[in-house]
């Protein structure tokens, strides 16, 4: 919106007109000095003079309409202007009082600020991955899964509750309408309890050292461009059924498998340096194996030993 324009000043019209005046006073003066005195010449002289007069009129008319149009787009302009700030300073203040709020040390106000975050995100697409951002920063403040943080578990899962709800892009016959696509996610550090990705699409994750609780399910999950979950711990169960990862960064080198990963059979990852909680590279869980994908070089996916033909369950 930086367009300026120059507005003519009154003093400045004023002097053209009236030089104008003077211009057409002496043309008329001239005129009738020169052909008033009734010979044929004289009056065929008058009419070329008529219809020249007339097209110099016509063009001040064009040259008066186009000045009403550039005083109009002015005007435009600086309401556009006037808009658009008054929007970036509401959506200022309305960020501002969001991230005051998930600074709060009572639950329910913490709360008020994921919703006013959310309501940003699908008002203002242009701001959509700053609030991921805050988000996702929020997720990877330091958290103790305790008794004494049961609100503040309530208020991380409703943070990953919003992420989920917004990026399942929804089938083909029923489009999620409040999806956001092309989202970043970054939950480096950080410590999640039961998150539920079922069915997102997501350009791309960074997971590094990020500690994952309960169930962890990447079902059906698509992973455009960049899935990293190297040095990622996963306490328990996760379930990768189905997810597609879809770039040529997706790793899980230095990985803890503490619990089963179930990768399903029409999945696969590169698991080329990932580990069981205590075991050395490229091993896994009693009753768990790694199987080579023959087909791709360095993918592979986790069955279970007495059934290897069914996916990796408990």
């Amino acid at each position: 919106m930086g367009t300026e324009t120059r507005v003519l000043r009154t003093r400045t019209i004023l002097l053209w007109a009236a030089g104008l005046l003077v211009v057409a006073a002496g043309a008329a003066t001239l005129l009738l000095t020169l052909l008033g005195g009734g010979r044929p010449e004289d009056s065929a002289r008058l009419d070329a003079l008529k219809t020249a007069a007339n097209i110099v009129v016509g063009t001040g008319g064009a040259a008066a309409l186009l000045l009403a149009a550039r005083r109009q787009r002015s005007a435009e302009l600086d309401l556009a202007q006037k808009d658009h700030d008054a929007t970036e300073r509401r959506i200022t203040e309305i960020y501002g009082k969001a991230a005051d709020q998930l600074g709060s040390d009572k639950a329910p106000v913490r709360l008020a600020g994921l919703y006013s975050l959310e309501r940003l995100a699908g008002g203002y697409a242009e701001h959509r991955q700053t609030i991921v951002n805050v988000l996702c920063a929020y997720l990877r403040m330091p958290f103790d899964h305790t008794a004494e943080n049961a609100e503040e578990l309530q208020v991380r899962k409703t943070a990953q509750r919003i992420l989920m709800l917004h990026l399942r892009p929804g089938s083909g016959d029923q489009p999620n309408g409040d999806f956001w696509p092309d989202v970043d996610l970054d939950f480096s550090g950080a410590t999640l309890v039961g998150l539920n990705l079922t069915h997102c699409s997501i350009r791309s994750v960074v997971c590094f050292e990020t500690r994952f609780l309960e169930l962890a399910s990447f079902r059906g999950t698509e992973f455009r461009t960049k899935a990293d979950f190297n040095k990622a711990k996963f306490e328990d169960r996760v379930d990768f059924r189905g997810t597609v990862f879809g770039g040529d960064r997706d790793s899980f080198n230095g990985a803890v498998f503490a619990g089963p990963a179930d990768f399903g059979t029409k999945s696969a990852a590169r698991l080329a340096g990932a580990e069981a909680e205590r075991g050395s590279p490229r091993t896994w869980p009693a009753g768990w194996e790694e199987c080579p994908i023959p087909d791709r070089s360095g993918w592979s996916q986790l069955t279970r030993k007495d059934d290897p033909g069914q996916p990796g369950t408990r």
